[in-house]
């Protein structure tokens, strides 16, 4: 049950913000229950999915709606946020890429972001910045895992909760530089935590944002930006010709912030190598835990009323909150005021090693026992149409298409197809066998819940129904390969046994014809599974 409001109404009207005559009472299918404040991309509010989890619900500004280009765009991002699933990332769960004001929606985190946090405690101890910045490289790994570059790391996209920073808001700001290109004279720009790449107009990298966190923990351990304030253009020029100024930062610090905050982005250090330096500083004592008071008491406190959901909302929804030990009565200051979102520049594409060539593995084919229903098929169609075309289409085996050669191999079939990739190399993780691999959305979904997914138990992976699979010689197939290797051997299981790290194996729709190949990166037994997936549509 959510707590009560205490006495002061202040809660309320600070941390969850009545709604308004101008915000919507639902979105998509989620009744909004309050506004948990405004920034440069749109509004935040509280709602709550089917089975009563608190979530934030974002809906995008009007003029963003409005341009195509930034519908596209923010399609595309929110799509890359959704297969990221870092513990120190808030989720992406639900999203309307399409409806006319565009929302996304991701688990409810109760505590502030960290420029509130700053804005409102001051500057804040060396131990709790060091965990910031190990649990924020950590979110790092996880979102450049998949191929995604933030973009648009700072304070106000870091909230802080009890049990570790939560990294918000990865890459989808991106979408709103298409605003800025068609001249609408929307100001995009963050210039204090912009890496000098980022600032004269050359491609983001995971370095990129290294230089970003750098940025972000010299603030936050000094209250103090470390390029200085004033208008853009003088920002961004100390930003690229300058040296940050650390004056006001512990000297033990300021060698692992000088490496974040290098010019060069060869030259900044891995989020790995920032982890390892934070568990390694004497404060931190060797490990990296977020124990009950790696917070400042006043922090926890701010957290621990963003625990207290308005009591007018159904019973048991209250977010689960690490207990903190704060004085009671004590409140803190209302939200910051509307931010801009800093220009973003396009994502590019996830790379996955190619893995060693697997050893042959004999695969299994499947027993037929009369006449398949595809053969059956395939006489009523000709029964009915007779004639020439029927003797036409005789002369063509299953799995091979007609051309004006007298090649009718299976191979010269496969190669006459057209397949258009959806995405490609994307790389996912099921913590356990309660989450499939969609293969439409290329992101993890809940066991059973979409129609073309493959899931997986003790044993090996689990082939959507209407599909066909099978396990492939090639560690790299080309999709025609696939749909000549499920012709000519269809596999009736995918053992994990049959596929050691590195191998692939192949799944057609029987109804649309398009290929998914998935390659083995690591399996565990009874626990995590990660594996690369590519799609491609059949244009035929």
């Amino acid at each position: 049950m959510p707590m009560d409001l205490p006495p002061d109404s202040s809660l309320a009207s600070t941390v969850f913000q009545p709604l308004q005559p101008d915000d919507p009472g639902e979105v998509g299918s989620y009744r909004l229950y309050a506004r948990l404040g405004a920034g440069g991309m749109g509004r935040v509010y509280v709602s709550y999915t089917p089975g009563g989890r608190p979530v934030a619900l974002k809906t995008i500004r009007p003029e963003f709606a409005q341009d195509p280009e930034f519908r596209r765009r923010f399609a595309h991002e929110v799509a890359n946020a959704r297969r990221i699933h870092g513990l120190y990332t808030a989720q992406v769960i639900d999203s309307g890429a399409g409806a006319e004001v565009p929302w996304l929606a991701t688990a409810y985190v109760p505590g502030p972001s960290l420029q509130q946090v700053v804005r409102d405690h001051g500057a804040l101890p060396v131990r709790t910045v060091l965990l910031l910045m190990g649990g924020i490289a950590e979110a790092l790994q996880a979102i450049h895992g998949v191929g995604v570059v933030h973009r648009d790391l700072k304070p106000a996209n870091v909230l802080v909760s009890a049990d570790g920073p939560r990294v918000i808001d990865f890459g989808i700001a991106r979408a709103a530089d298409a605003i800025a290109l068609t001249g609408t004279g929307f100001r995009i720009g963050s210039p204090a935590f912009m890496a000098p790449e980022q600032a004269l107009g050359r491609p983001a990298t995971p370095a990129t944002d290294v230089f970003a966190l750098g940025a972000l923990a010299a603030y936050a351990i000094s209250g103090a930006l470390p390029f200085g304030e004033g208008p853009e253009t003088t920002v961004l020029y100390r930003v690229v010709n300058e040296q940050p100024n650390l004056d006001r930062v512990p000297g033990d610090l300021h060698g692992l912030l000088l490496r974040c905050l290098a010019k060069q982005p060869e030259d900044r250090p891995t989020p790995t190598e920032i982890i390892e330096t934070a568990r390694t500083h004497h404060t931190v004592g060797g490990q990296l835990r977020f124990a009950d008071d790696w917070l400042p008491t006043g922090v926890s406190t701010d957290i621990t009323r963003r625990c207290d959901l308005p009591r007018h909302l159904p019973p048991a929804v209250a977010p689960a909150c690490v207990p903190t030990q704060a004085p009671p009565g004590s409140f803190g200051s209302p939200q910051p005021p509307t931010e801009a979102p800093t220009a973003l520049l396009p994502t590019p594409p996830a790379t996955v090693a190619a893995p060693a060539p697997p050893a042959q593995v004999k695969p299994r084919r499947r027993r037929h026992k009369g006449a398949s229903w595809k053969t059956v098929l395939v006489v009523a169609l000709l029964t009915a149409l007779g004639g020439t075309i029927a003797g036409v289409l005789l002369a063509v085996q299953p799995g091979q298409i007609p051309n004006d050669t007298d090649d009718t191999s299976p191979d010269a079939a496969a190669s006459t197809a057209t397949y258009t990739p959806a995405y490609t190399e994307t790389v996912l993780t099921a913590p356990d066998d309660s989450y499939d691999f969609d293969i439409t959305t290329g992101t993890l979904t809940p066991t059973r819940s979409t129609p073309w997914a493959v899931g997986h138990n003790a044993d090996g992976f689990l082939s959507p129904s209407d599909s066909d699979a099978s396990i492939t010689p090639s560690s790299q197939p080309t999709p025609a390969e696939c749909s000549t290797a499920i012709d000519q051997q269809p596999a009736t299981a995918v053992g994990f046994g049959d596929l050691p790290t590195g191998r692939a194996f192949c799944v057609r729709s029987r109804s649309t014809h398009d290929i998914a190949i998935l390659r083995v990166i690591t399996v565990s037994d009874n626990g995590p599974v990660t594996i690369s997936m590519d799609y491609y549509r059949n244009d035929n």
